[in-house]
């Protein structure tokens, strides 16, 4: 039988800033994370203590702020988190025989044939230890939920985090056996992969609850949602799920965003932006030792608006003059649908695989839009940047401009 554990660091982002800053946000309970507060940003994390006046991941500071006057801001503490997942992450490894780290503050723990490593004890007691020792060596709180497979995990986590609504203690393990009784408790739009929309459409035909659809056989759900989605939702909400966990599973995207001071108006000051973001996260991806073949860009207008768009190319890139070419069409496109004030820009590449170095055949192929030349100027600026620092050397583009996130 799997056993599966999954880490979810406690607050991550607020923790580190505690952690960080020991005299300030240390010592606040009501903290809020992702700028100061008179910034245009948007809030990574609140403390528990500030979720209860309705402060959420993703909201706008000057709401977050509006919601929780008394609150604490301050800005992302981006290396030091970094860091702190790195080390989470060494501990965890010495424990399980598998890791997978699903975000940087989310890990996978496969603990299948370690019974006798643990004396056979139940799977709750060896994560209560596990947790213990995250906490002493790492200085975060960190919650564990845990079951057969990946899905019961992932909704065991929020049942174990130390939460007024939860009551949890760190840890809660689903037995083996009780998975569907565990998820029938919950609504359907807890469960992992139910967007709004999917979640809206079950709504408007009377299934809030996942005691709801439970009388739904395979067949009816495929009627309402699709073939697919309803074979996967029938097995969803009685808690099946397969996914193994995988050590060090590849990255699924890199990306780069950057919310500006004022809302950017010029197609040229928006454009040089897009270079600058462009340029730091084609060196994040080189850094990985990645190459990609999907760019997408997202734009968020002034009123909130959020938009995107995306091109796939026929053979994967990782250098400024392959996607820049790409990035300023997908800004056109853009820009021509809805042309307002801009209030964040942001990069991602997707389909990531290794780089040439590891000769895999997805990469075998020369990209007709990145030549070796390009390849070896690249690495050279990612040399320099190393040794003199980041913006070292910057796009003729960007000579002369402001600097910028």
């Amino acid at each position: 039988m799997p056993r599966i554990l999954l880490a979810d660091c406690d607050a991550m982002f607020c923790a580190v800033a505690r952690l960080e800053d020991p005299e300030f946000a240390g010592k606040a309970a009501l903290l809020i994370v992702g700028g100061r507060k008179e910034s245009r940003g948007v809030v990574l994390s609140a403390s528990y203590e500030a979720r209860v006046y309705g402060v959420r991941s993703g909201m706008p500071i000057a709401r977050a702020a509006r919601l929780c006057p008394g609150a604490v801001f301050v800005p992302v503490p981006r290396h030091a988190c970094g860091r702190k997942s790195r080390e989470v992450r060494a501990v965890l490894e010495e424990w399980a025989p598998v890791v997978e780290q699903a975000s940087i503050d989310e890990f996978y723990l496969g603990l299948a044939g370690t019974e006798a490593l643990y004396r056979h004890e139940p799977l709750q007691a060896t994560a209560h230890r596990i947790r213990a020792d995250v906490l002493e060596r790492t200085g975060l709180p960190v919650s564990f939920g845990g079951g057969s497979n990946r899905l019961v995990a992932k909704l065991a986590v929020e049942r174990a985090k130390p939460r007024a609504e939860t009551g949890g203690d760190g840890v809660f393990v689903v037995p083996a056996g009780a998975e569907a009784r565990f998820v029938a408790e919950l609504d359907l739009a807890a469960l992992p992969g139910v967007g709004p929309r999917l979640a809206d459409t079950l709504r408007k035909l009377g299934l809030v609850h996942v005691r709801d659809a439970l009388g739904l056989d395979r067949e009816e759900l495929q009627r309402v949602v699709g073939a697919r989605t309803g074979a996967w939702f029938y097995d969803r909400i009685r808690g099946i799920a397969g996914e193994r966990v995988v050590s060090d599973a590849p990255a699924k995207s890199v990306s780069r965003e950057n919310t500006f001071g004022e809302d950017l108006v010029e197609n040229d000051a928006i454009e040089a932006e897009l270079v600058r973001l462009t340029t730091r996260v084609c060196s994040d991806l080189r850094r990985a030792g990645l190459r990609a073949r999907t760019v997408s860009l997202k734009l968020r207008d002034f009123d909130f608006r959020t938009r995107g768009a995306s091109r796939t190319l026929p053979h994967p890139v990782s250098t400024d003059r392959a996607v820049l070419p790409v990035a300023r069409e997908l800004l056109a496109r853009l820009r021509a649908q809805r042309r307002v004030p801009v209030r964040l820009l942001g990069v991602a590449f997707t389909q990531l695989g290794a780089g040439p170095d590891r000769q895999l055949g997805f990469f075998a192929a020369e990209s007709p839009v990145e030549s070796d030349r390009d390849r070896r100027v690249a690495e050279t600026v990612d040399r320099i940047e190393q040794r003199f620092g980041s913006g070292s050397i910057k796009p003729g583009r960007l000579l002369g401009e402001r600097g910028g996130g």
